[in-house]
């Protein structure tokens, strides 16, 4: 299905895809990391956001969309000066994306202090779930902290007694650290966090040592990006594979797979992580995004993906359910609370906070029947889980 559109604009890593009829729009701001090294995730949620507006013939309901789309350049300061402009230049009713906690914690009051929606298709951070909650605030992923409590269980479930934690230093990082550690009933032998930014850290050969040296059972990391890349690579070149076994949430995706596979990293095939979405996840909404993100793309989409075209469908399901009444933002809230839309991970419902409660499954990385790398589900961890910070919110 072809877009209704009249042009697409690239300016100074701005997309504009504007509705024939701009009057009777829905105008959608999305912000996401389309330069620096980081720019590989926010080109991922790019093509999943293009292709949920393909496949909704760039409509909801009788509106067209009109999808902007800025580069936060992977900074908070400028995450937010790109998030004021969609508001008060722009006038969007939709503020959608950011993958990284502190570009959203940067961003957010700028959105829900002008009364606009803000949907987060990747960040979580625990403030925004607890204290920091607000009645316009959505997300579409998970708060930061689930995925790796349901790693940890894993571990727990196995019988694992010790580990080594490696994370980059900045909020998300924290979270992820924090969620293994609030539920793991062993050791934690050691734990680095390092630095993160436009500079980050890629070397990771001092850590690794200390790693190996700590006598931990198993090593758990968070790396996005980039980093996860590197610290893979390095992983298998210091010879960790088969001796300290490697668990992840968010370094092994789709997005480094391909890469990983072409530099024949071997050491990634069985390593494991916790996910609330997966490739093989068995609904027809899953699997027409997939299959068409492969058809289009040569590769799978990763959840940073899924989680965006999630995104667009919530909207769609809250714009249609108040028939286009983009003024009446206590039905629209209703309407988004529901969550009454074909998710690609299935049915969820939302909790006092605005997060989702859903299912959290292990995953592994296989090789799929045409030879590429990707990853199945092995197991529910946890059904309809909800993060620990919901009781802070008073909504």
């Amino acid at each position: 299905m072809l877009f209704r559109i009249i042009r697409t604009v690239l300016i100074a890593g701005a997309i504009t895809v504007t509705g024939i009829a701009q009057a009777d729009s829905v105008k959608i701001g999305f912000v996401t990391t389309l330069t620096t090294p980081a720019g590989v995730i926010g080109e991922d949620m790019k093509n999943s956001v293009m292709l949920a507006l393909d496949h909704i013939g760039n409509k909801m309901g009788n509106l067209d969309v009109e999808l902007i789309m800025e580069d936060d350049g992977f900074k908070p300061d400028i995450g937010k000066q790109k998030t004021d402009k969609l508001v008060k230049q722009d006038d969007v009713d939709f503020v959608a994306g950011y993958i990284w906690s502190h570009v959203l914690l940067a961003s957010m009051n700028s959105v829900t202090g002008a009364d606009k929606f803000l949907i987060s298709a990747n960040a979580g951070p625990s403030q925004i779930a607890g204290k920091r909650c607000h009645p316009n605030f959505f997300s579409t992923s998970w708060q930061n902290d689930q995925t790796p409590m349901a790693l940890g269980e894993y571990l727990n479930q196995e019988g694992v007694k010790s580990i080594y934690i490696m994370a980059p230093n900045y909020a998300a990082g924290k979270d992820m650290a924090a969620g293994v550690e609030s539920v793991f009933k062993g050791e934690i032998k050691g734990k680095d966090l390092t630095k993160w930014g436009a500079d980050a850290q890629l070397d990771f050969s001092a850590e690794l040592a200390k790693a190996r040296a700590s006598g931990a059972e198993a090593l758990y990391v968070f790396y996005p990006g980039k980093a996860g890349g590197a610290f893979i690579k390095q992983y298998q070149q210091a010879g960790l594979q088969g001796k300290l076994p490697l668990y992840t949430a968010f370094t092994v995706d789709s997005i480094a797979l391909p890469k990983l596979q072409a530099g024949k990293l071997e050491g990634v095939l069985g390593s494991k992580m916790a996910q609330q979405w997966s490739p093989d996840m068995d609904n027809a909404a899953n699997k027409r995004f997939v299959s068409d993100y492969l058809k289009q793309h040569g590769r799978y989409p990763s959840f940073y993906g899924a989680q965006s075209y999630d995104a667009i469908m919530l909207i769609k399901s809250a714009v249609e359910a108040t028939g286009g009444n983009l003024k009446d933002k206590d039905a629209l809230r209703k309407a988004l609370m529901a969550a009454d839309y074909d998710s690609v991970r299935g049915r969820y419902t939302y909790g006092n906070n605005h997060m989702p409660i859903q299912n959290f499954y292990l995953r592994e990385v296989v090789e799929d029947a045409e030879g590429r790398w990707t990853t199945k589900i092995v197991k529910t961890v946890y059904e309809n889980h909800q993060d620990l910070h919901a009781s802070k919110c008073k909504m």
